[in-house]
């Protein structure tokens, strides 16, 4: 995937102000528009206008977009994937901007960075949880109070906050404009409960920490998105759980009582004789903690010693001779 530089498919600078940026997308909307226009690229142009400015117009995918833009390849044409949970810690409103974002209006590099947030934004509020305003007639004709919009973050947490639980202090970054349509980046700290049990994906509710409500009406909600942080030790699917664990040679297929630590805690556990290759063990009730616990899978792995003195180089070859006829390139169950 291609990185897109938004800014010069409008033409404007990195430091364009609001006004700027709207301009420029009027003068190329009047150009490429395709009931307008006569040029023979003008539909695809159109679609790439109309992406570059739902994110240049909107500050808080603005000022993501610009953050991610620091680790983009210099060279065109350049392959480019975002790093993962690059967006972690930024706060983004419902309904600000162009930046809604159907699915299929715009490109795969769209879609990588702020469809999972368009997503995210529709699902809550299919569940009845963004509540309208009351329509004006309830109050006399005079402009009614209204709800303050709720705001998205994704957020990264450890496995282990899911199977203790913890309280945690997260930055969230965000970005507004200021009376000159300059941007002014803003950062706010909240002290955060994580319940015990959260899983990847779902969504915690902060109830009174979105944008301010007007006319006496309450505050929108902030909804943080969980995300694990990659960690070699172990991932999570749902509420199971994937660990590898390396077993010696022996161990493997011999068999043994072996102690693992585990987001679980330190375990006993049986490894069976006879090891086959991608074995798991699974732990029944292990994973992350819920009413119904997921599973914690250990994926055994045989691990070699390495031989540096004569002794151990002497073991190895007594190993070769005592198995004359074993090849590890034969054809499996031959």
């Amino acid at each position: 995937m291609e990185f897109k530089d938004y800014y010069q498919v409008l033409g404007v600078s990195k430091t364009a102000t609001a006004d700027d940026i709207k301009k420029a997308y009027r003068k190329l909307a009047r150009k490429y528009h395709p009931d307008v226009s006569k040029e023979a690229d003008a539909m695809a142009r159109m679609v790439e206008i109309n992406e570059a400015n739902a994110v240049l117009s909107d500050p808080e995918k603005r000022e993501a977009y610009d953050a991610l833009g620091h680790q983009a390849p210099h060279r065109p044409g350049q392959d480019f994937r975002p790093p993962p949970n690059w967006d972690a810690g930024f706060e983004f409103s419902d309904g600000a901007g162009a930046a809604g974002g159907t699915d299929g209006e715009f490109s795969d590099f769209f879609e990588q960075l702020f469809g999972r947030q368009a997503r995210a934004q529709r699902a809550h509020r299919a569940t009845g949880q963004h509540r309208q305003a009351a329509p004006d007639a309830e109050w006399g004709g005079a402009p009614p109070p209204t709800r303050g919009n709720d705001h998205h973050a994704k957020i990264e947490l450890d496995l282990l906050d899911a199977y203790q639980g913890a309280e945690r202090t997260l930055a969230l970054r965000g970005a507004r404009l200021d009376e000159a349509g300059h941007m002014v980046h803003e950062q706010r700290s909240l002290q955060v409960k994580i319940p015990k049990g959260v899983r990847e994906g779902q969504l915690i509710r902060l109830s009174g920490q979105g944008s301010p409500g007007t006319g006496g009406a309450p505050a929108g909600d902030l909804f943080l998105e969980v995300q694990f942080k990659p960690d070699a030790r172990w991932r999570a699917i749902d509420r199971d759980v994937y660990q590898p664990v390396a077993v010696a040679p022996w161990e493997a297929e011999l068999g043994a009582v072996v102690e693992v630590q585990t987001p679980a805690g330190a375990l006993e556990v049986t490894v069976p004789a006879h090891w086959k290759t991608a074995r798991k063990l699974r732990l029944k009730g292990r994973g992350i903690p819920a009413a119904t616990p997921g599973d914690l899978y250990l994926e055994l792995t045989v691990a070699l010693p390495p031989a540096h003195t004569d002794a151990e180089r002497a073991a190895y070859t007594a190993l070769a001779h005592a198995f004359p006829r074993f090849n590890p390139r034969a054809t499996p169950g031959a």
